[in-house]
């Protein structure tokens, strides 16, 4: 039986992934070896990790003895794995790199679609519910999206379907904590954001002591790590809320570095 929620996060995966292979498809070689604000990432080293993820997702649904060798292997370079498998990928040529992206694309979103329902995907942190999958291959491919975008120095229009994002931004608020070896608050926050249609998604309970608000293409921005707190127009009431917003990690791994304010000196 379908299921609704996942066929709308599958929907909006496919239209994100869309939006980005219309930005990389027509570059050249020069082009694809473009720098992003990723340190040590160009174009194809992002297109490469999109690809690889997708295919290892799908490993992960269907295949266990595939999937196990690939967490072995893991295992034995934990903090660089992913950077070596997508330093791997970008030595193809863009054409055929972006023949395997777009292989996976919709051969991760097959398999998730037809998932039996009620079981979750193994994965490297704990295993995932198809919906909780699509949802983080969203954020990713959307996050490494606004890094081409800026490679390349275009405009993406924002669109509501960073409403995933944002659930996760929301979702891993304790996790972000204890990541950075802090104790999370104990109560909810309230988190109102305005999305890009003007609508205004809100979280947690109206009388929340700890307060977030602003603009949900900030937040998603933030909680990606794709931009400085100074940088965003949103408001924290309370210390514990200001204190999130300078350690909010939406994606799995060490805590990471973020991205200086601009006008930072580097």
């Amino acid at each position: 039986m379908s299921d609704p929620v996942l066929d709308g996060i599958l929907a909006d995966l496919a239209a994100e992934g869309d939006a980005l292979e219309s930005l990389v498809a027509p570059l050249d070689d020069a082009g694809w070896r473009t720098p992003t604000p990723a340190e040590g990432w160009d174009v194809a080293t992002t297109i490469a990790h999109l690809a690889w993820t997708d295919e290892v997702a799908v490993k992960a649904a269907t295949d266990k003895e595939a999937w196990d060798a690939e967490v072995m292997v893991a295992i034995m370079n934990p903090t660089g794995y992913v950077d070596e498998m997508a330093a791997k990928g970008a030595e193809a040529a863009p054409a055929d790199l972006l023949a395997r992206w777009q292989v996976a694309r919709p051969a991760l979103a097959t398999t998730l679609a037809e998932f039996p329902s009620g079981e979750k995907l193994m994965w490297f942190g704990p295993p995932m519910s198809p919906a909780s999958m699509a949802s983080a291959r969203f954020m990713e491919t959307w996050a490494h999206g606004l890094d081409v975008a800026d490679a390349l120095g275009v405009t993406v229009e924002p669109t509501d379907r960073i409403r995933h994002v944002a659930h996760i931004g929301v979702r891993t608020r304790n996790y972000s904590f204890n990541n950075n070896e802090l104790e999370a608050p104990a109560d909810e926050f309230r988190v109102e954001l305005t999305a890009p249609s003007g609508e205004v998604w809100t979280y947690g309970p109206e009388d929340a002591a700890q307060k977030v608000t602003g603009s949900a293409l900030d937040f998603c921005r933030l909680v990606t790590q794709r931009v400085h707190r100074d940088d965003t127009d949103l408001v924290a009431v309370g210390d514990d809320a200001e204190k999130w917003l300078t350690i909010a990690q939406a994606f799995a791994g060490p805590a990471g570095g973020g991205r200086a304010a601009q006008g930072a000196v580097a």
